[in-house]
């Protein structure tokens, strides 16, 4: 018994052929669409396979610099299906991190997911480049929340464009505190210090491990007041000898219980919280971080059209609803958004309640070049 294929248009047809061509879709799929056949006798006299084309066209690999746990990797094996490109995937910690080794050049990065507050530091710098929509035909602009895309644009010109948004938040191991949550940073510190000490954690980063400990005070996440900051140390400094680890990494000690207690964005929160149900992700009252990430190219970008690629790629609304799924962080495409389950549109932690993200606030760009801050962060590292 054979399947059926049902009747398709010429124009559907060519439709899913720019698409297949453009690395929006997989192989499998368009062979699925249109029909072996069909496929066949097309791909035989337009192209000679998915290797030929990337080879001719965006190279052999595409490397990506982006947070941990952060995508699904089925959609980084059907892009290299549909282009022959291999996704080399580099993982940092910190926007600082990244920053410096832009700066210091042979990164070898083609496609790099800096933070909204970042990218006017980039521009300065003339460390990233800007985009020629032309090469990206799945970017809808009208389809982005503002408040999660404006950031992109610099001067006029369009030089990232937006991944997806979330929260900095606390997750904690219930299990552990008598079957209850915490909500606040001052409970955060205090019990990091007493009944938590040697299993918590804070980030490898000074935006959100500084922000946190000036939260606790009840002043401004991107404060960079001398007078502020001192109060930051001073607390930072008493709370070292309890931490487990100073680490963006922190799933693997969470999951396996080494740790209790961590600074968490709310991505990690939701996978955590799936997966073990007693941890739970809580937003600090008096305020945190709420943030969005971008795709953007470098200017020292090695393959740049394998950069436009990817990047198109996975802006295709069923990509990116995979993604979603799979890193658990809210995404501010309305396209996309439509295509997402209601489990995942109702899910508190993905999408708190308004008068919970009242307080947080987005990261600064002096925050990132502010001296008293970095030193604060190396002095607290070395303590």
């Amino acid at each position: 018994m054979t399947k059926q294929i049902d009747h398709i248009s010429k124009k559907k047809f060519i439709e899913e052929l720019e698409r297949y061509r453009k690395g929006s879709i997989t192989r499998r799929h368009f062979m699925n669409i249109t029909g072996l056949g069909a496929a066949t006798a097309v791909l035989g006299a337009t192209m000679s396979g998915p290797q030929a084309f990337a080879a001719g066209d965006i190279g052999d690999r595409v490397v990506l610099a982006t947070w941990p746990n952060y995508h699904d990797e089925s959609n980084f094996e059907a892009f290299t299906e549909a282009t022959g490109a291999h996704v080399q995937v580099n993982v940092f910690g910190s926007n600082e991190e990244m920053l410096a080794k832009l700066q210091a050049g042979g990164s070898g990065w083609d496609v790099y997911v800096p933070t909204n507050y970042t990218i006017t530091t980039y521009v300065d710098e003339g460390l990233i480049e800007p985009l020629d929509t032309a090469k990206l035909p799945n970017y809808d602009a009208s389809a982005f929340d503002a408040r999660y895309a404006e950031a992109g644009s610099v001067g006029g010109k369009l030089y990232a464009v937006p991944k997806n948004w979330g929260s900095t938040g606390m997750a904690i191991n219930t299990a552990h505190n008598g079957g209850k949550a915490i909500s606040s940073w001052k409970e955060f510190f205090d019990i990091s210090r007493d009944s938590f000490s040697g299993r918590s954690m804070v980030h490898d980063y000074q935006l959100t491990t500084i922000g946190s400990a000036l939260n606790y005070y009840g002043y401004s996440f991107n404060s960079v007041d001398e007078s502020e900051l001192a109060d930051a140390e001073k607390l930072l400094i008493d709370v070292k000898p309890h931490l487990f680890a100073i680490t963006s990494d922190y799933q693997p000690s969470m999951r396996n219980g080494d740790a209790w207690l961590t600074i968490c964005w709310s991505g990690d929160g939701k996978q955590l919280n799936t997966d073990i149900p007693e941890i739970h992700y809580v937003l600090g009252s008096e305020g945190g971080e709420i943030w969005s990430d971008y795709y953007a190219i470098p200017k020292s970008a090695p393959h740049k059209e394998a950069a436009y690629a990817l990047i198109n790629f996975l802006l295709d609304p069923n990509v990116n609803a995979k993604e979603v799924l799979a890193h658990g962080y809210p995404t501010a495409d309305s396209n996309t958004y439509k295509l997402l389950p209601d489990s995942i549109k109702n899910d508190p932690i993905l999408f708190p309640a308004k008068e919970l993200l009242s307080p947080l606030e987005f990261g600064a760009a002096v925050t990132m070049t502010d001296p008293n801050r970095a030193e604060l962060m190396a002095r607290f590292k070395s303590a």
